[in-house]
């Protein structure tokens, strides 16, 4: 059993950020990007706060999270 795909069966993705094409593969150290600069642009976007996971809300003074711990 190899681990190679043959060509028929290799998936094409979209790289999240630039939107070109390419194949998903283990020999992409960059998926789901296309290269290290998509990546590199998706890490700054997370950094500068860009993209959020949804949650609760975070209170807005001191006093809201004293009260939660008490």
């Amino acid at each position: 059993m190899t681990d190679q795909t043959s060509k028929s069966e290799q998936r094409i993705h979209r790289c999240p950020q630039c939107k070109k094409s390419m194949i998903w593969s283990t020999d992409n150290p960059w998926r789901p990007f296309c290269c290290e600069r998509c990546r590199q642009i998706d890490f700054g976007d997370w950094a500068d706060e860009k993209h959020r996971i949804a949650g609760d809300p975070v209170p807005n003074n001191s006093q809201d999270l004293e009260d939660d711990y008490l």
